[in-house]
């Protein structure tokens, strides 16, 4: 029990008042049911609202605890949980948006018949992702471990009930494609009222302690009501998540990812307690929580030159600074200054500005490679850069924070020698065989978006021919799958003809479907669906691109 009261201040935000606090971040009771394992996911057991007060279910469970010297046997917890708690996702409901409509514009404009019958159905999906909070959750909130949002909103599937930060942003993207702004503005709003100082990981109370990639004033680009409660998120990260690194006689402040908080994260509870460690195990959980924040949990990125590379005991994600973190950062407060110069409040807008400057010297001096021509990760501890592969290295490109136009051809020549466009279903997350997901050989949809939106953003036409490849590339990894599982995925194994990976979502999973709609709506009259590649078509897929060949009757 030594832990206990650094587990109370990791779950805590700005008071022990948070509702569910005690039931999905202390201890005792989510220690005792996670470590035995009663669910194959852990992430199920700190979803299921509580059947009665946390009170009262505390009482019985101290009371059941006594009873057998704080070790109960499993079918007695498995008893009690199943008398005290309800079923994960019964505080949502489903919900179709009322800005959804049958035919966005963007469809029409895609050349190959069987793209847009594909686009059509992804369209669909987003009627099966929406979700709307029950009125319980307001009026009983220390009910839930879900966190009450006024507006519906769309999720990204599987076991992903609830909205997470940085998937929302691709989400919306497609979203704002299929002519839905209505729903995207109310996703939005939800993300601006959990605003506490950051934006949390994800809508659930054990989720309240950490962020992710700060994308919310990308976000709200074209919303700008809000403008103090984006200046507040960003002021989040240049006060709690920044260090100072020295070149060349200068020092730089850039910002890193660091969650100063102890315990096990509730929804992966039992795989962060086996992770065990020869030092201090509170410090390797604290990093286990900033390689969530990162959204890349977890990765070699965050493992390297560890004491061990390959075990997930090495991850020491503090320790280094990421280029993609500083390039979200840097656009963010391009996009703040343009924010206020709008309404006439130049004082901050030329706040913002200076801060960009001073941020893009930073990546300059101590991110950018000239050598190798793109920005690496830099290790605080060993003081140089990691120059392992990563999609992030470009992701200045995506973010425009470069003042070199120079760079584009270097970052093309970089793509070349590390053979990354040698592989034909997607870009490798790293060239890394660690098991970790955010590694070889898997693909995601938001890093093929970083390279392949970054090189179309450049003037040059070998970028842009390039970007396109790359498109073309992943357009053909989901399609083909897609006509054979009818269904969109978390992640592809690029090693293995672009196979699925292990998260499945029958209802299509929503960065995935983004990212394809962005691509399907920017290379409308070229892209192909690789006809002359063999495979099996679904009915449902056969039978709509029939239909649509066939002359219209007139009315």
């Amino acid at each position: 029990w030594a832990w206990v009261p650094v587990y109370i201040l990791y779950c805590r935000v700005s008071s022990f008042s948070q509702p569910g606090f005690r039931i999905y971040c202390y201890r005792e009771l989510l220690h005792q049911v996670q470590m035995a394992k009663l669910y194959q996911d852990d992430k199920q057991f700190v979803d299921m609202p509580l059947s009665s007060t946390p009170d009262r279910v505390l009482q019985h469970f101290r009371e059941l605890a006594a009873r057998h010297n704080h070790s109960i046997p499993t079918p007695l917890l498995r008893a009690f949980i199943q008398e005290r708690f309800q079923a994960a996702g019964r505080e949502l409901q489903p919900w179709t948006p009322k800005d959804w409509k049958d035919s966005p514009r963007f469809l029409q404009k895609i050349s190959d018949p069987k793209l847009r019958i594909w686009g059509e159905q992804l369209h669909q999906l987003w009627k099966k992702l929406g979700k709307k909070v029950k009125p319980e959750v307001l009026s009983h909130p220390e009910q839930f471990s879900l966190l009450y949002s006024e507006h519906p909103f769309v999720v990204s599937g599987g076991r992903f009930v609830e909205f997470y930060y940085w998937d929302s942003y691709w989400v919306m993207e497609g979203l704002l494609l299929s002519e839905m702004p209505e729903t995207v503005k109310g996703m939005l709003q939800n993300f601006l009222d959990l605003v506490y100082g950051h934006v949390p990981n994800g809508a659930r109370v054990y989720s309240l302690q950490r962020s992710q990639s700060p994308l919310l004033t990308l976000m709200m680009h074209s919303y700008v009501d809000n403008i103090e409660t984006l200046a507040l998120e960003l002021d989040f990260w240049t006060e709690h998540r920044n260090v100072s690194v020295s070149s060349g006689g200068k020092s730089f402040i850039l910002s890193h990812y660091s969650v100063p908080y102890g315990g096990p994260r509730p929804e992966s509870y039992s795989k962060d307690g086996e992770v065990r460690h020869l030092g201090d195990q509170e410090a390797l959980w604290a990093e286990l929580k900033a390689g969530a924040e990162s959204g890349w949990d977890f990765s070699s990125r965050w493992l390297v030159k560890g004491p061990n590379p390959n075990l997930l005991s090495s991850i020491r994600t503090s320790k280094l600074v990421p280029v993609d973190l500083n390039a979200f950062l840097c656009q963010a407060e391009e996009l703040m200054s343009d924010f206020y110069s709008r309404p006439g409040y130049d004082l901050q807008a030329t706040k913002y500005r200076n801060m960009r400057e001073q941020l893009l010297a930073a990546m300059k001096a101590i991110l950018w490679n000239e050598e190798n021509g793109a920005w690496f990760d830099y290790d605080l501890e060993n003081r140089r850069k990691n120059l392992e592969f990563y999609p992030s290295n470009l992701s200045p490109l995506w973010s425009g924070c470069f003042s070199d136009p120079g760079v584009v051809d270097k970052a093309l020549k970089y793509l070349e020698d590390s053979q990354i466009l040698t592989y034909q279903y997607g870009i490798p997350t790293s060239l890394q065989k660690t098991g970790q997901q955010w590694d070889f050989p898997n693909a995601w949809a938001p890093l093929q978006d970083l390279v392949i939106r970054g090189l179309a953003k450049c003037p040059s036409p070998h970028s842009q021919e390039v970007a396109f490849q790359l498109a073309q590339n992943w357009i053909r990894t989901n399609f083909e799958v897609y006509s054979r599982k009818s269904a969109m995925y978390e992640k592809y194994d690029i090693s293995n003809g672009g196979q699925p990976g292990p998260f499945l979502s029958p209802e299509g999973f929503g960065w995935t479907s983004g990212v394809v709609l962005m691509l399907l709506d920017r290379y409308d009259d070229r892209l192909s669906s690789g006809t002359q590649t063999a495979f099996l078509v679904p009915q449902c897929l056969t039978t709509a691109l029939l239909l649509s060949l066939l002359p219209r009757l007139p009315h």
